[in-house]
Parts: C-alpha cells; sequence; structure tokens
C-alpha cells in the first residue's frame, strides 16, 4: 500500500475499523459500502481512494484486521509464555475469547466472501497461523530453557499439534455453542507438555 499521511492513515482506519464492526454486528452479506460509508461518515471518494479495489480490498483489509484480533485478544498472556500459570492464564483467555465470540466467527464470514484463491486472501489465514504458531513455539523453548519441558521436543510441531486442537475445538464450538472441546484441547495439550502427569494448579 502506498505512502499516508498521518491523517490518511486515520481515515483508512476508521474506515476499517468502521466496516469491521458493522460485519461483527449485521454480517458480510448484509453490509454494503453505503452502510459503511454512513457508519464512519466517510465520502464514496474517499473510501475508493484508501480502497481503489472497492469492497473486495475492503474486505481483504476487513480480514487482515480480524486476524490481527484473533492475537492481539490473547495478550498479554500469549506473550508470556514463561511459566505454568502463565500458560495456564493465556488457557483461559482463549476459552473466554471464543466462548464471547458464540457462534459466529467475523474472519471466517469475511473469507467465505473473498475468492480464498487468492494470494492475498490465502496469506491472511497462513500468516495468521505462522505467527500464532510461533508465539506458542517461542513459549515452548523458554521453557525446555529454564528446564519446564522435556528439550528432546520439537517446539513448533508441539505448537503446531497445540494450534491444531484450539482449532477443531473452535469449529466444534462454532457447530454446538459449546467450549467443552476447545477446553479439552488445550487442557490436554498443556498438560502433555508438562509431561502429562502434573494437574492444573
Amino acid at each position: 500500500m502506498r505512502s499516508l499521511t498521518r491523517k490518511g492513515a486515520a481515515t483508512r482506519q476508521r474506515v476499517l475499523e468502521g466496516a469491521a464492526a458493522h460485519i461483527r454486528e449485521y454480517g458480510v452479506a448484509a453490509t454494503t459500502l453505503d452502510d459503511v460509508l454512513a457508519m464512519t461518515a466517510t465520502s464514496k471518494s474517499q473510501l475508493f481512494h484508501y480502497f481503489p479495489g472497492g469492497r473486495e480490498e475492503l474486505l481483504l483489509a476487513v480480514a487482515r484486521f480480524e486476524a490481527d484480533r484473533v492475537l492481539s485478544d490473547q495478550q498479554p498472556q500469549l506473550g508470556d509464555l514463561t511459566s505454568w500459570p502463565g500458560w495456564w492464564l493465556w488457557r483461559d483467555k482463549v476459552v473466554a475469547r471464543y466462548r464471547d465470540q458464540g457462534r459466529a466467527c467475523p474472519l471466517g464470514s469475511v473469507m467465505s466472501q473473498l475468492d480464498g484463491g487468492t494470494p492475498g486472501a490465502q496469506a491472511v489465514v497462513t500468516g495468521l497461523m505462522s505467527r500464532w504458531q510461533a508465539e506458542i513455539a517461542a513459549g515452548v523453548r523458554h521453557m525446555q530453557g529454564i528446564g519446564e519441558i522435556d528439550p528432546g521436543l520439537d517446539p513448533d510441531r508441539a505448537a503446531a499439534a497445540l494450534l491444531a486442537g484450539i482449532q477443531g475445538g473452535v469449529l466444534i464450538q462454532m457447530s454446538t455453542g459449546q467450549t467443552t472441546h476447545l477446553e479439552a484441547a488445550l487442557d490436554m495439550g498443556i498438560a502433555h507438555l508438562q509431561g502429562g502427569g502434573r494437574a492444573r494448579p
């Protein structure tokens, strides 16, 4: 994206956050460019200045915004996996986030409206999973460094397995409205990292 002035960047961010908020409340199908213009007090010329590709480009930007929120909603716990109490606090933060979100997934609903085969759309999900896995793996490496996790464990594979469990639990939660499977995936995953025999403090 071309360089923007501070005012221009603020305007673009306002449009982006307004579009994301409208989609969260009403859904993608019920969100038009006119809705975004009205909600953000933005002119059509302004919107197309910042999102020249129109609705498709705006939705892709919203998808990136929602992907960033997945990780920011887990902070600061996700970035502080440096003790077992810290891991369990992160576990609780993840469960609370998806419990509050309910069955609707803002990122999933936006992605469903985009051409998933485009590099931009693929990069949103790939980037999210890569960053999320890297954060978890960093926590595993820290715990290995202080002697709390088996040094023979591959941090990246351990993080990938835990992330796969989270994603499976979230999919089931979106179908059933229950976080039982998500909680089980996190509980068992963290217990495995601890050596399988320790109870949650």
